[in-house]
């Protein structure tokens, strides 16, 4: 059963930039009976207005079921979300204009080209701009003028990306969407994450989940890291590469870090290997390693 949130949201307090996207207590099972299986795990986040967050996580780690019940596609069994401070489950239309969407297997009308794609989708939105939606088509490297279900899987994938993108949202979810790009194309999607229409228009919000860790080292400022439905870290990537660190002990030391700054802990021959946040966890001045994030998620996952 869905559950509000509470009623003290920043977005109540006028003194306070209200977040793009909030969940507290999200919980999504799947299956009936014996077979049900929770999928989400009592997920809370708060990701601010105009950050880009990766989220990362293994095959089935449940990223595309958060996502689905985000945009409310998937009502969850527990707790709520909201995205621009609106239930994700009651979207009003005003929302919806300023969202962008994109599932990880695209969702396209197999009859129509693109040019009749852009069409269709584009009497949806009020701010949408053909002129922007070809440009941006022409930068992918795509055809306006072939069938959806003659594109290749890749070009599928930047038609998706470009009917998300033509009326330029204020926040925008991504489920893997350059998978199938090649590495000039993914560049140049990169690239238009930033773009806004006007000057001194906020920046763009962005929740993207993608296996590419280093295209999302690159770009993101907050990364998730989402294992078996469970969050396992939530923070500013900054604060990640600088903090989080890996210590390699004999597995009998004394010297272990200590403490719930603690996110990680495995033993395998005599040893043990320990991630830790350095500003949480009780450990020797300037011990481990830091991580790249491809580092991060190896450890993470092993």
């Amino acid at each position: 059963m869905t559950q509000p949130l509470p009623d003290d949201r920043p977005d109540d307090r006028p003194d306070e930039v209200a977040p793009a996207l909030e969940a507290r207590g999200v919980t999504v099972r799947l299956g009936t009976g014996r077979g049900a299986r929770t999928i989400v795990h009592a997920l809370d986040m708060t990701v601010p207005a105009g950050a880009v967050v990766g989220l990362v996580g293994r095959n089935g780690a449940g990223k595309t079921t958060l996502l689905d019940t985000l945009v409310g596609r998937l009502a969850p069994h527990a707790g709520a979300s909201r995205l621009l401070g609106c239930p994700s489950m009651d979207l009003t239309d005003a929302v919806r204009e300023r969202l962008g969407y994109v599932a990880q297997t695209p969702d396209l009308f197999d009859g129509l080209d693109g040019r009749q794609h852009l069409a269709r989708i584009g009497r949806l939105y009020a701010g949408w701009n053909e002129a922007r939606a070809e440009a941006l088509a022409a930068k992918f490297g795509l055809d306006l003028g072939t069938q959806a279900s003659r594109l290749s899987l890749g070009d599928q994938q930047k038609l998706s990306l470009v009917l998300a993108l033509g009326h330029d949202p204020d926040l925008l979810l991504l489920d893997e969407p350059v998978a199938s790009l090649d590495p000039m194309t993914r560049r140049e999607f990169m690239r238009t994450l930033f773009e806004r229409r006007w000057i001194n228009q906020p920046a763009r919000t962005v929740l993207v989940s993608s296996h590419l860790l280093t295209d999302l080292e690159r770009v993101v400022s907050h990364v998730a890291f989402l294992r078996e439905g469970r969050l396992q870290l939530f923070d500013e990537w900054d604060a990640v590469a600088e903090h989080v660190r890996l210590l390699e002990l004999p597995a009998d030391s004394s010297a272990r870090p200590q403490g719930p700054g603690v996110i990680a802990s495995a033993e395998r021959d005599g040893r043990v290997r320990i991630v830790f946040d350095a500003r949480r966890a009780a450990a020797p001045p300037a011990s481990g390693r830091a991580l790249s994030l491809e580092d991060l998620f190896v450890e993470l996952n092993t």
